[in-house]
């Protein structure tokens, strides 16, 4: 029996980032309890209803830490209780300003064993820019305590393509994360999405062009190679044994139930989601069709996210043929531009073609 992933999203957040386009709400104590209780009892609907195991369990957010240990302890036993989690890998999301060295303590007790701590920036002025309340100094404690309390899992948020960002500033952020030793981190493009306050103000935000937001990208990538962090998906960087194993279901076309308000989730070839909103998941409110999932142009599309690409072992383990001949065909048209890299089992996109997966990921999938 296939072990599926757990993703909670826990939406409270001390106050909105400017960027930020997820679910998320103001917290009161009353209403993490709430919440709590309410996702344990669906955590054990659920897990009676399913009846498999689950090997991966993501708290996301929100901002998951401002639950505090003892909420985080309960939920974690929820979820063991119910869905076994042997040998899993069990992440909490974290901002540096949010966290003690008694947390780290607590929750590294109750058996999480990865933290995404999100960083953004290691430049003062960026983090200003950015709206984040912390500073690096903070990130650098958060870190060395979640260290001494046991975690030897760590992950860092990046932003790249932030206002006024420069190589220079970039490289600094890149060798902070690998001066602190964490073994991971995600470095994301800043997107302006509708409904931030980033996209009310966008007529003022002094921005990278196309061509130097790629050129941050690119050495991003080669600088995090540098310093031992294996590009393994588009955003996604880690030193070898330390990529994320609940993430990879996402971009593997592998299954996971989603709890909380506005998480998705993908079982048994059907996606659902909670709806935006705490009053309607309190109350009971159920999960929300999204159609089938997991046909093959999905399951190609989100392994081209990948580093390891399409290939036909993959293909054959899932739906028994190989990669198109078509497929490989079209691929090949971008090799020469540096775009794709290509192999008799299949291809993959370079950094440069990650870039362009976008328009180049159709073009592909769909040719004939």
């Amino acid at each position: 029996m296939n072990s599926i992933g757990l993703y909670f999203h826990v939406p409270f957040c001390r106050g909105k980032c400017p960027y930020c386009d997820f679910y998320s709400v103001r917290c009161t104590d009353g209403m993490m309890d709430d919440y709590t209780d309410r996702m344990i009892g669906q955590i054990q609907y659920e897990s009676k209803k399913i009846g498999r195991p689950a090997d991966t369990l993501y708290f996301g957010g929100g901002t998951p830490s401002l639950l505090g240990g003892r909420r985080i302890r309960r939920l974690a036993e929820a979820a063991r209780a119910g869905f076994g989690l042997e040998n899993a890998e069990i992440t909490v999301e974290a901002n540096p300003d949010s966290v003690s060295p008694g947390f780290f303590r607590e929750i590294r007790a109750a058996g999480v064993n990865r933290l995404s701590l999100g960083l953004q920036s290691a430049n003062g002025a960026e983090l200003k820019l950015l709206g984040r309340t912390h500073t690096a100094e903070q990130a650098e404690r958060a870190v060395r305590d979640a260290q001494e309390a046991g975690f030897g899992s760590i992950s860092l948020d990046l932003m790249l393509a932030v206002q006024d960002q420069t190589e220079e500033s970039l490289a600094r952020s890149v060798d902070f994360c690998a001066r602190l030793g964490v073994q991971h981190v995600s470095a994301y493009l800043l997107q302006i999405e509708p409904h931030t306050a980033y996209w009310k103000n966008r007529s003022t935000l002094r921005l990278p062009d196309e061509d130097a937001a790629a050129e941050r990208y690119l050495s991003a990538c080669r600088l995090l190679g540098q310093h031992g962090y294996r590009q393994y998906e588009i955003s996604n960087f880690a030193r070898p044994g330390f990529r994320s194993r609940h993430n990879l279901k996402y971009w593997r076309c592998e299954e996971y139930l989603g709890l909380g308000p506005s998480a998705h989730s993908f079982l048994e070839g059907k996606r659902f989601h909670f709806e935006r909103g705490m009053a309607g998941f309190l109350r009971g409110d159920p999960a929300v069709p999204d159609g089938s999932g997991g046909d093959f142009d999905e399951f190609a599309m989100l392994r081209m996210r990948l580093a390891e690409g399409l290939t036909d072992e993959a293909c054959r383990a899932r739906f028994g043929f190989p990669v198109p001949e078509r497929l490989k065909r079209a691929a090949r048209r971008y090799e020469t531009a540096g775009l794709t890299h290509c192999a008799g089992n299949g291809f993959c996109f370079t950094p440069k073609g990650f870039l362009l997966s976008d328009a180049l990921t159709p073009e592909i999938l769909f040719a004939r």
